[in-house]
């Protein structure tokens, strides 16, 4: 706290950090679910007869065939891009915070709202989409990786990258990022603005950790409140967003095209239930994720700024 009173403004520098430790926690923890999350959106369900598989079938058939691991294709995607992500999401919304905020530094939900769109986009089109294209074509490998022969179009992260870049063009990193960058905000708009109020609400609730900050667990069932909404709203636009970074290009095909061909074929031989597909491992991946990182986030600010502070509380007691 300040003299005057208000809270001294968080270095930038605080955020990425937080942020970025956050996200990487993140993955590790939940990245299987999302795995499961793409083999079921991916999956298609036009035979007669034949039911898509579930979300625990699905995750044992990854496991049956292609062992544990499978569970972890294009972690090396996600781990490369989660921590700039993160640190984006968190840094991009306190800069938007500031500019919304009015001269008393306060906001409204509906600019809290604004400033989590404007995360969620700036995340998407800085690092989400061009990750969730690699990740996307390593998680729809079904190879073992228990079997020395099974040699997979893409190797890992790197050579993925390498490969989608040099036969399909630089551009491809970014099909579907107009769906990305809506999913993202949606997500992040509705995420941060219940996190924010949740936490202010418990806050006046417990006084006693107005300076301290919140207790780690009550952080986390705040953030897996607040993460489990994002998904319900936006799975449709995930979806189809999913199926359009699969595939392979094609020549003049336009992004509207693709939107329009994709849906269009989901709806006419699947039905609207198709645009929800995965969405059970989405909620049990965000949800929980989204727990992890606000635990994380608050608990790593608060020793970067204890650490900050402790040099200065020692000159104060020795002066």
């Amino acid at each position: 706290m300040s003299g005057s009173g208000q809270k001294q403004k968080v270095p930038l520098s605080t955020h990425l950090i937080a942020g970025g430790t956050a996200g990487l926690a993140e993955a590790l923890c939940c990245h299987p679910l999302d795995t499961i999350k793409v083999r079921m959106q991916l999956s298609r369900s036009n035979r007669k007869g034949m039911k898509p598989l579930g979300f625990f079938a699905t995750g044992k058939q990854i496991v049956a065939r292609e062992t544990f691991l499978g569970l972890y294709k294009g972690l090396g995607a996600v781990a490369t891009g989660i921590v700039p992500k993160m640190a984006i999401r968190f840094a991009s919304f306190e800069t938007y915070k500031s500019w919304l905020a009015d001269k008393d530094g306060k906001l409204s939900p509906g600019n809290i709202f604004l400033a989590g769109l404007g995360a969620g986009a700036t995340e998407a089109v800085a690092v989400v989409n061009p990750m969730e294209v690699v990740k996307i074509r390593l998680q729809a490998q079904q190879h073992s990786l228990a079997d020395p022969d099974a040699v997979p179009r893409y190797r890992n992260a790197a050579h993925a990258l390498y490969t989608i870049v040099r036969e399909e063009g630089f551009s491809t990193l970014y099909r579907g990022v107009a769906l990305t960058a809506l999913r993202q905000a949606t997500n992040q708009g509705v995420n941060f603005t219940a996190y924010q109020y949740f936490k202010k609400w418990a806050t006046e609730f417990q006084p006693q950790y107005a300076d301290s900050g919140l207790p780690s667990y009550q952080t986390m069932v705040l953030g897996l409140v607040s993460g489990a909404m994002g998904p319900f709203s936006n799975a449709p636009i995930d979806t189809i967003k999913t199926r359009i970074q699969k595939a392979t290009k094609v020549p003049g095909e336009t992004a509207l095209s693709r939107f329009t061909k994709v849906a269009g074929d989901m709806f006419k031989n699947e039905g609207v239930s198709a645009f929800y597909k995965g969405i059970t491992p989405r909620v049990l991946r965000v949800a929980p994720g989204q727990a992890i990182v606000f635990a994380v986030y608050e608990r790593v600010k608060g020793w970067i700024d204890a650490a900050k502070a402790a040099p200065l509380e020692k000159d104060d007691y020795e002066a």
